[in-house]
């Protein structure tokens, strides 16, 4: 082709090329998934690693965006200078924490010191969030107002977490930042636990828990941790606190007058830390703020560990397996506090107080419970006879009422809740029944005084078979109890298990005088007294089923039932959940029956059973409550 045509064409192309380009709209316009959309218009540092719209918009509006590209650290330095001259840095603050936060991130992952970047990024988004103007307080409505409420949790707990995430310190004195420094006071006002010493913390924001039905968390500021508090001195006999509990905390780093705080290089904080038993909420800045807590988190994390359900095969076989000076029987699942009412949970036969975690997990969760009540749960040999077992929990709870100052010290010790689960329902009926000599009479045809025993021996047949009712007790729940017996512990199978059962020395020796020194006193032949676990008791028809099923609730007791059956239609009558039928675990005394269709036996952790035991529970409080139906404060229960 020749040089002219060659030019000729080449014009023509850039003509047509100029053409194109004017067709083309500068602005247009393409409709998408709502879906897609919503992605893109919520996208931010913690959801994508890349910044917000928001924060780009704030980078393009300084001139920043590219250089931000190249040169992130000398980019967030030039904003940090913006800010200071911004008659409301609202915008610039947000954009701060949020490329603060990755530059964090980015340093972490290079194995580089990103705790600096962190507290700046904190800081940041605290300075957003309260302003001293009220003015320019950030919109509610405005997305980055709970992305700056994340941006602050979550790099606070970075900074106070070590390098592998798995514990935390508060930290105190001088701290760099990239700008500056900070000098961290202990605010000695929120540094304590109601229950003690903090010991340890463990973030809990980074946890994923499984196991539960439900994982709660409560929405606010704070980084939220599991405290671990100082127990108080080991006590030989009484209620302890469960040996590592976990507390739902929450660390708050507060900078007073944030904002003019920032344009100075050397700034001043105080750090908190708060507890779910305490307090939900603080003052931040005139501003009543909730705060974060990860309860579930904790509360799995004390689970994991206690890992109480080890000793459910072990709790069954070996009859003096919580008998030594460390193994407490009786366990508050946080330290008691004046005016809440104990409510005391016992567990079934092969069983551990974890089958009741879905439950207290639930239960925790309505403020009025929380506020109001607290936890304690009881364990035990569950193949020792169940009078034996009966008799362990009441001097549980006699040592426990003791040991916190008694009734006339804290009046909620006299309305005690106790929970009863299969076996546990039995040994609930012992704490509020008058029996007179009638268990007596079940095994004897003589009366107790005229047997030949040992001190020893006849003391601990007293105490376990002639009751009355514990005073401190008011209410009782009965959960899937036999009270007529269980069909499976009439199998030849269940029987062959309770044979491999170790029984107590005491119960040992004192079964041994009975058949020794007393058979012809003994209505029941020699064998059977080698035959007294808790297997053989529930045994339909065995002489402590009859004579407990006809014994009645105290009158100042109330009672009420909660039946699993695993059919869902038909009569009542005939229905069983897999272990104990409708008709033995009906009570005529209970002030209330709840049938639980379609649940078989271990039900604790059914939504249903939990709602009735809420709804239980919160008739208690209302029964107790002098200013009306529902108590809305603690100070309302028992006089307090």
């Amino acid at each position: 082709m020749l040089p002219a045509a060659r030019h000729s064409t080449r014009l023509m192309a850039l003509v047509l090329a100029l053409l194109m380009t004017a067709c083309v709209a500068p602005v247009r316009v393409e409709r998408t998934d709502e879906r897609v959309s919503y992605r893109r218009l919520t996208r931010n540092a913690l959801s994508s690693g890349a910044p917000s719209e928001a924060t780009l918009i704030a980078l393009r509006q300084r001139a920043l965006l590219e250089t931000y590209e190249q040169f992130p650290t000398e980019t967030i330095r030039a904003l940090h200078g913006w800010m200071m001259l911004a008659t409301n840095p609202a915008d610039d603050l947000f954009a701060l924490a949020e490329l603060s936060y990755l530059q964090a991130r980015h340093l972490q992952q290079w194995e580089q010191d990103a705790r600096p970047d962190y507290l700046a990024a904190a800081i940041y988004a605290y300075a957003y969030l309260f302003p001293t103007e009220p003015q320019q307080r950030p919109d509610p409505y405005d997305p980055r107002f709970r992305w700056a409420t994340d941006l602050y949790n979550l790099a606070l707990t970075a900074a106070l977490s070590n390098e592998t995430g798995n514990a935390a310190a508060l930290m105190s004195g001088r701290q760099a930042l990239p700008f500056g420094s900070i000098d961290i006071t202990p605010d000695p006002a929120a540094l304590h636990l109601e229950e003690g010493q903090v010991l340890s913390l463990v973030p809990t924001i980074n946890l994923r828990v499984s196991g539960f039905r439900n994982v709660y968390r409560s929405a606010g500021l704070g980084a939220p941790m599991a405290a671990s508090p100082q127990r108080p001195p080991h006590a030989p006999t009484g209620l302890q606190v469960a040996p590592r509990l976990r507390v739902p905390t929450s660390v708050v780093l507060n900078i007073p007058d944030a904002r003019r705080q920032l344009a100075t290089s050397t700034l001043h904080g105080t750090i908190g830390l708060h507890s779910i038993f305490e307090q939900s909420n603080i003052l931040v800045a005139g501003q009543r703020v909730p705060l974060e807590f990860n309860q579930t988190a904790a509360r799995a994390f004390s689970l994991v560990e206690t890992a109480p359900w080890s000793v459910e095969l072990r709790g069954f076989l070996f009859g003096d397996l919580f008998s030594g000076p460390d193994n407490t029987r009786l366990v508050a699942l946080e330290p008691h506090r004046r005016g809440r009412i104990p409510i005391v949970l016992v567990h079934g036969t092969v069983s551990s107080p974890f089958r009741w975690a879905d439950m207290i997990n639930d239960l925790n969760e309505d403020p009025q419970i929380r506020e109001n009540f607290e936890f304690w749960s009881f364990s035990y040999a569950t193949g020792n006879p169940i009078p034996y077992s009966a008799l362990a929990l009441r001097d549980a709870l006699q040592a426990a009422v003791r040991q916190l100052g008694g009734v006339s010290a804290d009046p909620a010790l006299g309305q005690m809740v106790i929970i009863g689960h299969s076996q546990g329902g039995l040994l609930t009926k012992m704490l509020v029944v008058d029996t007179g000599d009638t268990l007596w009479s079940a095994l004897s045809n003589r009366p107790f005084e005229e047997l030949n025993l040992r001190p020893d021996s006849k003391e601990l047949l007293r105490r376990a078979l002639f009751l009355t009712p514990f005073p401190g007790v008011s209410r009782v729940v009965f959960i899937a109890t036999p009270h007529q017996g269980s069909y499976i512990s009439g199998y030849r199978m269940a029987h062959w298990a309770a044979r491999l059962v170790t029984l107590p020395a005491a119960v040992v020796a004192a079964a041994g005088d009975l058949a020794s020194n007393n058979a012809s006193a003994l209505s029941v032949n020699r064998g059977s007294l080698l035959r007294i676990g808790s297997v053989y008791a529930m045994t339909p028809g065995s002489p402590f089923v009859v004579a407990m099923s006809h014994q009645r609730i105290a009158p100042s007791v109330r009672a009420h039932s909660i039946i699993p059956t695993l059919e869902t239609s038909g009569p009542l009558t005939g229905r069983t959940d897999g272990v104990v039928r409708y008709d033995s675990a009906h009570l005529p005394d209970a002030q209330s029956e709840y049938v639980v269709e379609g649940s078989g036996h271990s039900t604790q952790g059914n939504p249903r059973t939990i709602n009735e035991v809420r709804r239980i529970l919160l008739e208690h409080l209302a029964s107790l409550c002098r200013v009306g139906p529902r108590c809305d404060t603690p100070q309302a229960v028992t006089g307090r």
